[in-house]
């Protein structure tokens, strides 16, 4: 496995083979790591992903421990909880993830309760990768067949997929209604009215932005990998794209490139001009990734409005865009997805009564050809 992955490492994005060496060290070398590549059978990989499944979770769950630790100590401090530093000594983490940890435990942030086994998603991840492994180890004459061409995934419950969580219209505006406040108001506009990814909000570059033309081109993107921010050529070739950009969005942007303008010129020497990335600090400095995260987190408490994932504003944009008739290859292309098929199995299922006027007209039109006779005698047998 470490042979293969070095040989990709060039052929595939950052966080494609952080991904893959986290799966490997976490998931594969610690149950089957020991074997021969030759000795590795269809049924032992269906014993692997069902081992994972039940009891795969490696990952130290420091955000519980600490909650665990806050709650406990919840009432000390005239009710403050534990301070930062407390929760460094107890549960032996940073003093930056603590902090982060108080801040959210004191606006309800709780963590999920976690099971011992992995998502249905993540077994389904480590077998495309073994896949891919072993088509190669075929390809290089290491073996005579793919195991994994065989091997079987445990069937995943209706129940435990995950759907999106849009926000409503109401639910959208408040948090804007508040968001519209903050120094990257037009940031936040943007998001819900282009349905963006955050790598792509990050990666925004100022050139290519045509406020005249009223467009934005979108091309590299800024992911998290290891930990740290990192540029990347997008999720896929469909990301690359051209959007066109409303008025009032318009508006808010030229303001924020104003205030940015003023801020070079008061920072001077001291403003970081090695970058031209629309989301930027007083002095110049780019976001973390996670830092818009957060900082979107932190707003949608202040409003008060249910709780998302920032990228649920995007699934906003898309299912607002298809319930008011929208059509589905004009939202794929604005969202940067690779096909309309996509757009169509991850929103097909959210009807929310626009489809009223279809059922009426199909009925007008079976009740025509019945006759109005027919119609009669069902509802007299009926009776």
């Amino acid at each position: 496995m470490a042979e293969w992955l070095d040989a990709i490492t060039e052929s595939i994005k950052p966080t494609t083979r952080q991904n893959y060496a986290d799966y490997i060290r976490a998931y594969v070398d610690p149950i089957i790591g020991d074997r021969r590549l030759q000795d590795v059978t269809v049924p032992m990989l269906n014993l692997l992903y069902r081992r994972l499944l039940a009891e795969g979770r490696v990952k130290v769950d420091n955000n519980t421990a600490m909650y665990v630790y806050w709650a406990e100590h919840r009432e000390e401090r005239d009710g403050l909880g534990p301070a930062p530093a407390q929760l460094v000594e107890a549960c032996g983490v940073t003093i930056h993830a603590a902090r982060a940890a108080v801040l959210r435990f004191r606006r309800g942030r709780v963590p999920a309760d976690s099971t011992a086994g992995l998502s249905p998603k993540t077994v389904k991840n480590v077998h495309r990768m073994l896949h891919r492994a072993f088509s190669d180890a075929v390809a290089w004459d290491y073996l005579v067949s793919n195991p994994a061409a065989h091997a079987r995934l445990p069937r995943q419950n209706r129940t435990t997929r995950t759907r999106p969580t849009p926000w409503t219209v109401d639910e959208l505006t408040a948090w804007l209604r508040l968001a519209l406040s903050d120094r990257f108001a037009a940031v936040w506009l943007l998001a819900a009215t282009t349905g963006m990814r955050r790598s792509e909000l990050a990666g925004v570059d100022r050139d290519l932005l045509d406020l005249d033309a009223g467009t934005l081109t979108i091309e590299d993107t800024r992911v998290v990998v290891a930990g740290q921010t990192v540029e990347s050529d997008g999720k896929s070739a469909s990301g690359v794209r051209v959007i066109s950009l409303d008025a009032f969005t318009i508006e808010l942007l030229r303001g924020y490139l104003a205030m940015l303008d003023v801020e070079t010129e008061a920072f001077g020497s001291g403003y970081d001009s090695s970058h031209n990335k629309l989301l930027r600090y007083e002095d110049g400095r780019m976001l973390h990734a996670d830092t818009i995260t957060r900082r979107f987190n932190r707003l949608v408490d202040q409003a008060e409005v249910r709780r998302i994932r920032l990228h649920d504003v995007r699934h906003t944009y898309v299912t607002l865009a298809m319930d008011i008739g929208t059509s589905t290859k004009v939202i794929s292309d604005r969202v940067g997805h690779s096909n309309e098929s996509v757009t169509q199995q991850v929103y097909g299922h959210r009807s929310t009564g626009h489809d009223r006027e279809v059922a009426d007209q199909i009925a007008a039109i079976l009740a025509d050809r019945l006759g109005s006779s027919t119609l009669r005698a069902h509802r007299g047998a009926q009776q």
